[in-house]
């Protein structure tokens, strides 16, 4: 004679079966439930849901992967996340990956030192992952890193020759978008604040920063590197306004943009008036800006949900396209830029 849920429940862990069979539903239903399937109507998810509870239901990840051969787990390896392009991406690959029905195992590093990328990488593969995204390429800079051969790989921020499939913002294009916005206001050249010498981001808005001032013929002036932060951004602008000739600054990203603001009310520079300020990366904070900041947006959270998107086609084993996909920003403009006087 069968045994009824309750006398399974006290044998053992119940089953998918047991909550389907108190829910007064199919355990397909129950599976679509337990991996966040948008296609269940609220009433039927709730009563699935108290099942759960009132039963202990446990989804039996070991058993599902001896079936599927998936875990149901992605791997994030990503830099500092007080990083706002970094912050972003993993938020976007977290709730991406969450609507198709897998967790995510989340590893953060505070430096490219190659012991801690193993560790990371290591870690992250000892807990069962059926694939992995990287955020931001220096952490494939260590010479002897040895990401897994078994476990598909997608690169967020990755430049072309990386090795793996990668998705991006067009960096180049949003810088030279800045730049171009400023000349064309009547500014004779632009100065640029840019970030961290070894970072991608940074590398590649301050190449095209170069490149459309030498291809309208303009001076290039030296580049005055920062980091990222606001404190950085006001030093640099402090520096760059002791010469009256600067009438306009690009800041590779809105904190030292920021940064920037300060320095030059404090150099009794007047916003827009005398000096034009754009930023980088529409961070919150800056439509609230004094003045508000005319800012590059980028599609962080395309880049993360793309990311996603292209990883669970390597994990179904597509054919992939490895070229690097890039997204293409878009100029903000506020009122912190203006022709010169």
């Amino acid at each position: 004679m069968p045994r009824r849920a309750g006398e399974r429940r006290r044998l053992g862990q119940p089953s998918m079966a047991d909550v389907a069979a108190v829910a007064g539903v199919s355990a397909v239903t129950v599976s679509r439930v337990a991996n966040g399937h948008a296609s269940v109507t609220p009433e039927t998810r709730e009563r699935v849901e108290q099942a759960m509870k009132q039963l202990g239901y446990r989804e039996n990840t070991a058993a599902r992967a001896l079936a599927t051969g998936r875990f149901g787990t992605i791997g994030v390896v990503s830099f500092d996340l007080t990083a706002t392009g970094n912050l972003y991406i993993v938020d976007a690959v977290i709730r991406e990956a969450q609507n198709a029905g897998y967790g995510v195992n989340l590893a953060t590093l505070d430096a490219a030192i190659d012991a801690r990328l193993q560790a990371a990488v290591r870690r992250l593969t000892s807990l069962a992952i059926d694939g992995l995204v990287v955020v931001e390429a220096r952490i494939l800079d260590a010479p002897s890193l040895r990401l897994p051969a078994n476990v598909p790989v997608v690169v967020a921020e990755g430049a072309s020759d990386v090795g793996y499939p990668a998705v991006g913002a067009d960096h180049g294009a949003g810088a030279t978008a800045a730049v171009e916005h400023l000349l064309n206001l009547g500014h004779r050249t632009v100065h640029h604040v840019s970030g961290l010498a070894d970072s991608y981001p940074a590398v590649r808005r301050r190449d095209a920063w170069q490149r459309a001032l030498r291809r309208r013929e303009r001076e290039v002036p030296e580049a005055v590197v920062g980091d990222w932060t606001a404190a950085s951004g006001y030093a640099a602008g402090l520096e760059l306004l002791k010469d009256p000739g600067v009438t306009a600054i690009f800041a590779a990203n809105d904190q030292m943009a920021a940064g920037v603001l300060r320095a030059a009310a404090e150099s009794g520079r007047r916003v827009p008036d005398d000096l034009s300020v754009v930023g980088y990366d529409d961070a919150e904070v800056a439509g609230f800006l004094s003045p508000p900041l005319t800012t590059v947006r980028q599609d962080l959270d395309g880049v993360g949900r793309h990311c996603v998107s292209v990883l669970l086609s390597s994990m179904r084993g597509d054919k992939l396209d490895w070229s690097t996909r890039l997204l293409a920003p878009e100029l903000v403009v506020r009122a912190s830029t203006a022709p010169p006087a």
